[in-house]
């Protein structure tokens, strides 16, 4: 039986209050309850406060660049299909530096998930705007307010047509829902989207928890997340009111089951002979 003590990793080093680790003990939960163990599973992060989650949990991880997370990820799955790969991004890492590697992951339909850290700022860095920061929020690098439309992800993953969009909330009301989530997620065949709210205790002093709190419900039982056109639709509703829940799910092949050399056995389950590669490059 799989344990939450089996993905015991380092101490985190995060800011108390940050929603960071609520998010960390939830992934946990889901992988637990879906009896993953650590062996089965590898996380691939970039550069920020959230993709530091790597050193935390005990399993197969990989931290690399800012901004490519996805592309990592997706490598992991071209070589072995049986590993459950999450990719964990913060909203600038995600949507900033990798915008054009998500668009990709989404139209490939690479069966990846991934878990973004969305609290509206950039929180290493110290509190940039960031692709999801209100236009007109000042910031310490914004003294005039962001001038930048604010990103809306669910809204522009539905119209790329990505097989699973969803979003969350860190805060306590919110993460039984938020694992439910993730469960369907990590079941779902193909890429998956999770944008998760939650809050920046240091940077960011107008989403707090209590902000999300008092905005953030669930979708409603009757929410046919088949429907697309609804589904977009209620991606577009934010300000006094933020849904949460499964946007939009689509059923189609990934991207792994497309490529003929790799679809009925992966790379790593493939001959391969140290000497053969040694004569392809001599020549002989």
């Amino acid at each position: 039986m799989v344990t939450l003590e089996d993905y015991k990793g380092q101490e985190p080093a995060w800011c108390p209050g940050c929603g960071n680790f609520a998010i960390l003990n939830i992934i946990k939960r889901a992988l637990t309850e879906l009896e993953i163990a650590p062996h089965q599973l590898t996380i691939v992060s970039g550069i920020g406060q959230g993709a530091k989650m790597p050193h935390y949990m005990k399993c197969n991880t990989f931290n690399g660049l800012h901004g490519r997370t996805l592309p990592v990820a997706t490598g992991l799955r071209m070589a072995n299909h049986d590993m459950l790969v999450i990719a964990i991004a913060g909203d600038g890492d995600c949507y900033g530096e990798g915008g054009n590697h998500l668009l990709h992951a989404i139209r490939r339909n690479v069966n990846v998930k991934l878990f973004v850290h969305n609290n509206q700022i950039y929180g290493l860095t110290k509190g940039q705007a960031s692709p999801t920061t209100t236009e007109g929020t000042i910031t310490k690098t914004q003294p005039f307010g962001s001038l930048s439309s604010q990103l809306n992800p669910l809204a522009m993953a539905i119209s790329l047509d990505c097989g699973f969009v969803a979003r969350g909330f860190a805060g306590a009301s919110g993460l039984p829902f938020l694992k439910e989530i993730m469960k369907e997620a990590i079941r779902h065949k193909g890429f998956a989207l999770v944008d998760i709210l939650q809050n920046c205790i240091s940077f960011n002093k107008v989403n707090t928890f209590h902000w999300y709190k008092d905005r953030t419900y669930e979708l409603p039982d009757d929410h046919d997340p088949y429907d697309r056109i609804s589904a977009f639709q209620k991606s577009l509703e934010w300000g006094d009111t933020i849904p949460t829940g499964i946007f939009y799910r689509k059923d189609k092949k990934s991207f792994e089951e497309k490529i003929p050399g790799i679809k009925d056995t992966p790379l790593v389950l493939q001959p391969f002979s140290f000497s053969d590669a040694k004569m392809e490059i001599s020549g002989n």
